[in-house]
């Protein structure tokens, strides 16, 4: 007996997974709730669906530079709309290097004010230049702002020499500009060699919008400085971070095979990062040592100031982060902090516990008891005992290093994330609060590296729900070596 079918000219139906049965009836639940166009935006393209086509990579960054009280915040704070960015009549407010999101004419990027420098009469132009330095290093394009009322001064030529050295394009913005009579000192700036300078008044809105078409013109689709953005087929990119003297310019040097960096008992040696391309595990790496990280950056001043931020460059730069603690010695406030730093920053990340040659078993019981009160926080996070002064077990630190990647880099399908949520919830309810208990409606990954996710509910779910969504996400999924985020919008039911 034949089993072909009557008609072979109509295909088969395709029998559909249990998990897409789930995903579907959820989807048409959701028609019910009022959903935002970036809720339906989101929904449509299931969070990941496309991103082949799309521009990969973060966001272009536009530096806002130039010397103390020529108006760099008020500037700033004209082109994201309202008032963040701190601004006095007093030079050098501005002490960190700060980041915002902003869109001008559709273009969204990312906009950095910068500051740091020391207002003092003795080095400030070295300081000048350092700042201008930094930003430069992590800005696609640079807008350059000088007071149009005094003219281009040394320290503006300085940074201006800096400028031509990057190749970075520049837009010139002459600042405090009111009037025609301003306008005609500006036309004074051609001089400065970086082409039309855009005569503008932060203060009062004035020329803003012309200076800034020309500056968003300059930028990239996509950063080519930072947030991990690696060129096709390149070696991953690893940073090396810790507090100081905990032994990262040893490993590198013990990975390069070569005394590449200084190595000295004093703590901070390091100031600058350096790459090195090394071979590892049979294939290549990129590696950054960095200046260790001291204190909270608005507290480091001079040399460890610059040394802070740099650090924080690389970890911008990098893919994952192997943060090196030392074994010997109790675990420190510092250690934590390096650690938190990479965990806010989304990148993978590695633990290597250095100097284990110098420890013992007593001091090997205290060090366990450390890590499970003090890093209570990152118990997801690969661990590697390791010695950079021997060499021991350093080839332990690829295998950790990849499944770091992989995590961060995973994606989990929409249909297996709501089945999973669903019995979850079944399981475990949100508890009932004012009479009202919050229901999951839908889940989908947003994005990957590192993994995000966007949860849809009927109502608020606390902090220690939202934990437990986590921690039961890294039970079923691994998630080994990454941070995950997972955000809520609350979405009511329409009114009919």
């Amino acid at each position: 007996m034949s089993s072909t079918p009557e008609n072979p000219d109509i295909p088969e139906s395709t029998p559909q997974h249990p998990d897409e049965n789930v995903e579907r009836a959820l989807r048409v639940g959701l028609e019910d709730y009022d959903l935002s166009p970036e809720d339906v935006q989101l929904l449509e393209s299931d969070g990941l669906e496309g991103e082949e086509d799309a521009p990969t990579g973060p966001l272009p960054v536009l530096a806002v530079v130039g010397r103390p009280n020529v108006g760099k915040s008020t500037l700033v704070n004209r082109i994201i709309g309202r008032r963040e960015a701190v601004v006095e009549d007093v030079p050098g407010v501005t002490r960190d290097r700060v980041a915002y999101p902003a869109n001008w004419a559709g273009r969204d990027f990312t906009l950095v004010d910068t500051g740091g420098w020391e207002a003092k009469a003795e080095g400030l132009n070295l300081a000048v230049a350092d700042q201008a330095e930094l930003a430069i290093e992590l800005a696609d394009a640079v807008m350059f702002v000088v007071d149009g009322t005094v003219g281009a001064t040394a320290s503006d030529e300085q940074v201006v020499r800096l400028l031509r050295r990057s190749g970075r394009p520049v837009t010139l913005i002459a600042n405090k500009v009111d009037g025609p009579r301003q306008e005609a000192l500006a036309t004074e700036l051609w001089g400065l060699g970086l082409g039309e300078p855009h005569p503008v008044s932060a203060l009062h809105g004035r020329g803003t919008g012309d200076a800034l078409d020309a500056a968003v013109k300059t930028l990239p689709a996509v950063s080519a400085v930072g947030g991990g953005l690696i060129p096709e087929g390149g070696p991953r990119r690893v940073a090396l971070l810790g507090r100081p003297n905990v032994g990262k310019s040893s490993m590198l040097n013990k990975l390069a095979g070569s005394e590449r960096v200084v190595v000295h008992p004093t703590a901070g040696t390091t100031r600058d990062p350096v790459d090195e391309i090394i071979e590892l595990g049979g294939r290549t790496w990129r590696f950054v040592d960095t200046a260790g990280i001291r204190r909270r950056v608005h507290l480091t001043k001079g040399a460890d100031f610059y040394a802070s931020l740099r650090t924080q460059t690389a970890l911008e730069k990098a893919e994952v982060a192997v943060v090196l603690v030392d074994a010997s010695v109790p675990i420190a406030e510092q250690d934590i902090r390096v650690i938190s730093t990479v965990v806010e920053s989304g990148r993978a990340l590695v633990v290597a516990y250095n100097k284990w040659d110098l420890t013992d078993e007593e001091r090997r019981h205290y060090l366990e008891r450390e890590i499970e009160k003090e890093l209570v926080q990152i118990p997801w996070a690969p661990r590697v005992n390791v010695s950079a002064q021997t060499g021991r077990h350093m080839e332990r630190l690829v295998p950790a290093i990849d499944t770091a990647l992989a995590s961060w880099e995973m994606r989990i399908p929409t249909g297996r994330l709501n089945a999973f949520l669903g019995s979850i919830v079944a399981a475990h309810p949100h508890p009932v609060r004012g009479g009202k208990q919050p229901r999951i409606l839908f889940g989908t990954q947003a994005s990957t590296r590192p993994p995000r996710f966007v949860i849809f509910a009927s109502g608020f779910l606390e902090a220690g729900y939202r934990r437990f969504l986590e921690r039961r996400l890294r039970e079923e999924f691994g998630f080994e070596g990454t941070p995950i985020e997972v955000s809520v919008r609350v979405r009511e039911k329409r009114k009919r």
